[in-house]
Parts: C-alpha cells; sequence; structure tokens
C-alpha cells in the first residue's frame, strides 16, 4: 500500500493526461444518448400522425378523395376539349379569318379533314359533366382522343398559316384579297349603310366559288353590318 501511495505521489501529473480522454469520451456518449433520445421521440410522434390518418382513411373518405380527383382530371381534359373548339370557331365565325386562312373551314383540305374526325371522336367520347362517374378505360379513351384532338388542331392550324392562299391561283387571289378590302368596308360604321351594304353583297360575290361562308359566320356578319341586308 506504501508503494502505490508512493507511486501515485510521483505521478501524480497522469491524472491530468487521463482525464481530458475520459472526460471526452463522457461527453461523445452523453450526446449519443441525447440523440438516440431525440430519435426515438421523433418516431414516437410520426407512429402517432401514422395512427391519426389511418383513423381518417375510411372507406367514405378514399372513395372521396377518388372521386375528387377524377373529376379534377375530368376538368382539366374538358377544358382543353373547349379550348380547341373555341380555337376552331374563331376560324368558322370570323370572316377576315377565314379569308386569311381558307383552308381551316375546308373539309377537303387533309390535314382539317383529320382534326375534324378527332374532333368528332373526341366529342362522342366526352363525359356529360366532370363530376360523371365513368371507369378507367372511358377516362383513357376520352384523353387520348382530347390530345389527338389538339395535337391535329394545332398541325392543321400551322400548315393554314403557312400555306395562307398559296392554294389558289394568282385570279382568285385577286378576289380574296378585294373580299378582304370589302369585308373591311361592311363591318365600318363610319361608313354608311348603302356603303356597307354594298360592300357586303360583293364580299359574298367575290367568295362565291372561293370559300363558304357557314351559316353563322353569315349570321354574325349580317349583324355587325348596320342596316337591312337585302338576300
Amino acid at each position: 500500500m506504501d508503494a502505490l501511495f508512493d507511486f501515485l505521489g510521483s505521478y501524480w501529473w497522469l491524472g491530468f493526461v487521463v482525464a481530458g480522454p475520459i472526460v471526452g469520451v463522457i461527453g461523445q456518449v452523453q450526446g449519443w444518448w441525447s440523440k438516440q433520445q431525440d430519435v426515438s421521440h421523433q418516431r414516437k410522434l410520426e407512429l402517432i400522425e401514422a395512427k391519426a390518418r389511418a383513423r381518417d382513411l375510411t372507406p367514405e373518405a378514399v372513395e372521396r378523395s377518388d372521386a375528387e380527383g377524377r373529376a379534377e382530371r375530368l376538368r382539366r381534359l374538358m377544358e382543353t376539349h373547349d379550348e380547341v373548339a373555341r380555337r376552331w370557331l374563331e376560324y368558322e365565325l370570323d370572316p377576315a379569318k377565314l379569308i386569311a386562312f381558307p383552308t381551316m373551314s375546308d373539309g377537303r383540305d387533309p390535314l382539317t379533314a383529320a382534326f375534324l374526325r378527332a374532333k368528332k371522336v373526341a366529342d362522342a367520347a366526352r363525359p356529360s359533366s366532370p363530376e360523371a362517374r365513368i371507369d378507367a378505360e372511358s377516362y383513357a379513351e376520352y384523353r387520348d382522343a382530347v390530345h389527338d384532338c389538339e395535337v391535329a388542331f394545332d398541325v392543321a392550324e400551322q400548315e393554314a398559316r403557312r400555306i395562307r392562299d398559296t392554294g389558289f391561283t394568282e385570279s382568285e387571289r385577286k378576289r380574296l384579297t378585294r373580299a378582304q378590302q370589302l369585308l373591311n368596308v361592311a363591318v365600318d360604321q363610319s361608313a354608311t349603310a348603302a356603303e356597307r351594304q354594298t360592300a357586303y353583297r360583293r364580299v359574298k360575290e367575290e367568295l362565291d366559288g372561293l370559300l363558304v361562308l357557314s351559316d353563322a359566320a353569315t349570321r354574325d356578319l349580317e349583324r355587325r353590318v348596320a342596316g337591312e341586308i337585302e338576300k
């Protein structure tokens, strides 16, 4: 025992050398243990939240969520469908656009004909409303039909804007140009009623045999021309 005390008395400074590492190890152990406690607490919270969500996932809630998702997808598709129809009607209802891009209302044009076929398919596959209950196959059919319709319209429109009236002869293009100029007079409210009526009749003469205005376009144009139009 005396020898041990003598050793400690002689090498007391070793305590400072050993104490540092020991304190560091203790600190690391404490940090690790604290971290484990935090992880355990977080997992408990996540488990509580998961159980709460599970209680909310009743069959009725799941069905309601699915129905809302289907309705939203259908709504977006129907909005795209409506937008394509609106863009097409601009050509059908606006004589100026029809004269500028004649193939867009020419069912004999291959690209326009392809669009009209695709539109017919999309119209037939369209559900009655976004809330309509349709199966996955019917949804996929409508989705693909809308996509085909949109693509077909874009292709037809791009080609119509590219070629414009190049499919007509020189004399026919001059008639289209005159029709466009007369159309401006026919809807010009600063012109007299007689001038507008005369211009409108001459528009129809210039377009005769070249382009056919739809009934809706004709009615719209007649509403824009002041005065009673003599048929």
